[in-house]
């Protein structure tokens, strides 16, 4: 990695290109500590500071934000609004035809689904910042601090409202930039921005609360979780394809063997954040019905470390990820483009015997992914109930899916890039 890297900063238009993201980074960072107009900045701090030492979620909250939420600040949003339109837009696509029909049409129906995701993106940020922003005028983000605006009038209130949708519009806007001019993709890159802009503050507050003994121990078994992540991230299932030699006009075409590569953990990230995600409705629900008798008999096991919460973490994590791979990766339709083309799979028929093949591999791939995504996952709620650094421990979870999941796929565009570079210098 540090040789790629190292490469690229050598070659003049790698250089250009990652440090125009490194500047894109610094903007967006600049931007999730710009507080919003009307906020008090002292008092807010402490309110944050308080909550986040008597509540776990308001950490989750500011683990996933770099910080931004509960700084109330311009990008407090940050790039997630676009995150869960992607994922609709995604999920609608098999279901809507004519979402399907334009997944088809190539990169003109790819150009569209993209405005319309912009477009859902644009609606969820209003419908999260008016939310952010009317709990923190009630006081319901922040439990009994007041004072956090200077004013609670309608036009400050929507001007905050309509800086947060701005400062979403716009990380939109940078995170197209760095897919275009920059290096990876500009999405991801924000994402892990926003994830490891917190990690020295957490390892710090871990040394500073703990002593250097558990210091140390975190360090270990962070180094020692990102090598697993890593190495089932890479892992794949490769199916042999064999294509067929076919004449078209005087060409001959085909009679080449390739593979069609079965990822272990295909869904990625998505099951984990569906299952946070329904998890956390029952929390919301306490905060904002604290009287009801039921929530209260609930609330004991919404803890992290309750042994029956982890329990429903893992049980949903595995179903969302057999749901999730179910809906994105249509054995049908692949079997059927093979055929078209010319392609088996060596030994299977084409067609329908090909189509039952991959989808019997890919069911047996998932399920080691899946339990390796439900143990990642439990990784801070372990920490929380074995160490006692759940708050504070960075490396787990959706944290370290994220960071592994983008540093491997950049560098591999870095590599990517200066392989072609090397081939323009050859042929040149």
């Amino acid at each position: 990695m540090l040789t790629a890297l190292t490469r690229a900063f050598r070659t003049p238009d790698l250089r250009k290109r990652l440090l125009f993201t490194l500047f894109v980074v610094l903007v967006f960072r600049l931007g999730q500590n710009l507080p919003l107009p009307n906020v008090d900045v002292t008092a807010l701090k402490s309110a944050a500071d308080a909550a986040k030492r008597n509540d776990r979620l308001y950490g989750l909250l500011d683990l996933f934000s770099g910080g931004a939420l509960l700084k109330l600040s311009v990008f407090a949003l940050g790039i997630y609004p676009y995150i869960t339109a992607s994922i609709v837009l995604q999920l609608l696509t098999v279901v809507v035809p004519k979402l399907e029909a334009l997944k088809k049409e190539g990169q003109s129906g790819t150009t569209k689904i993209t405005q319309y995701t912009r477009y859902l993106t644009v609606a969820l940020a209003i419908l999260q910042g008016a939310s952010v922003v009317a709990m923190t005028s009630t006081g319901q983000l922040f439990r009994g601090s007041d004072g956090i605006l200077h004013d609670k009038g309608v036009f400050p209130i929507a001007t905050m409202v309509v800086c947060m949708v701005a400062g979403t519009a716009v990380t939109m806007w940078l995170g197209e930039l760095v897919t275009e001019r920059g290096v990876g993709n500009g999405m991801s890159v924000l994402i892990f921005t926003q994830v490891v802009a917190v990690f020295p503050g957490q390892l710090w507050g871990i040394y500073k609360a703990k002593g250097g003994f558990v210091f140390a121990l975190v360090v270990i078994v962070g180094l020692a979780i990102m090598a697993g992540v890593v190495f089932v991230e890479q892992a794949q299932r490769r199916v042999p394809v064999q294509y067929a030699k076919r004449m078209v006009g005087r060409r001959v075409y085909g009679g080449t063997s390739t593979y069609l590569p079965l990822k272990v953990n295909q869904a990625g990230i998505i099951p984990v954040i569906f299952a946070s995600s329904l998890l956390y409705l029952p929390v919301l629900a306490t905060r904002l019905w604290p009287d009801a008798a039921w929530l209260r008999r609930v609330q004991p096991y919404l803890d992290q470390a309750n042994p029956w919460h982890m329990s429903a973490f893992f049980a949903l994590i595995v179903f969302f990820t057999y749901f999730y791979v179910a809906i994105t990766f249509n054995p049908v339709e692949v079997a059927g483009n093979m055929q078209k083309y010319g392609g088996f799979v060596p030994g299977i028929r084409p067609g329908r015997p090909t189509a039952e093949y991959l989808d019997h591999v890919l069911t047996r791939v998932t399920a080691p992914g899946s339990l390796y995504l439900g143990l990642v996952a439990l990784i801070p709620m372990a920490a929380l109930a074995l160490l006692d650094v759940g708050d504070q421990f960075p490396f787990g979870g959706t944290t370290i899916l994220i960071a592994v999941g983008v540093a491997l796929d950049t560098v591999k565009q870095i590599e990517s890039r200066l392989q072609q570079h090397n081939y323009e210098g050859f042929l040149a």
